[in-house]
């Protein structure tokens, strides 16, 4: 008998009343208009900027002009015009050197302006080698809060994802705010209809 083995059999031996598991109903905080709360987040906190983007407006020209100076973009998305594809690189280092990558979101939660992003690409290292991110979101995607967000995840062959709350930042070394030191230094929010 192994020593877990063993201290578990005392811990059973020694237990004179159980008690059932309480059942949990988590509401989770509601917002009058999450859309609305999801911009204050994302763009004060969050550290994120957003662009408002209508369907008759054209993508390309768009993420040009939030990234003028980009000249590597990196994006598996039809429509896109990217230099560099994830699904078609030999491995995660060719996407080295990516100005900005272009990804979806999935679900986006108006408690804390995460993004969900699933690997809908085969090199997911787009989502954090790039300099800049451009996160595409509908607007019908965002949710108030990460129970409702949880329950609306589902994975894909890949069997990953990830949340994105803005660019990447840290306070911890001299307790000056760094940003891109994980992963993007800058992300746009391309809010969608």
């Amino acid at each position: 008998m192994s020593s877990r083995e063993e201290i578990l059999g005392r811990l059973r031996k020694n237990t004179h009343m159980t008690f059932d598991k309480p059942q949990l109903d988590i509401q989770g905080i509601q917002y009058n208009d999450p859309v609305a709360q999801f911009i204050h987040i994302a763009t004060t906190a969050g550290g994120a900027k957003l662009m408002e983007i209508k369907p008759e407006d054209d993508i390309n020209a768009k993420i040009l002009e939030a990234y003028p100076d980009a000249k590597v973009i990196s994006s598996n998305i039809p429509g896109v015009r990217a230099d560099r594809n994830p699904d078609e690189v030999a491995e995660a280092q060719d996407l080295d050197g990516t100005d900005v990558g272009v990804i979806q979101g999935e679900i986006g939660v108006a408690e804390n302006a995460c993004i969900w992003i699933p690997q809908t690409m085969k090199e997911k290292a787009i989502c954090f080698i790039s300099e800049n991110l451009v996160i595409l979101l509908s607007r019908r995607d965002i949710v108030n809060n990460m129970h409702e967000a949880y329950k609306r995840i589902r994975f894909n062959d890949y069997g990953f994802g990830t949340f994105i709350s803005g660019p990447s930042k840290t306070a911890d070394i001299e307790q000056s705010l760094v940003y891109g030191a994980q992963a993007a230094r800058g992300v746009t929010i391309f809010l969608t209809e």
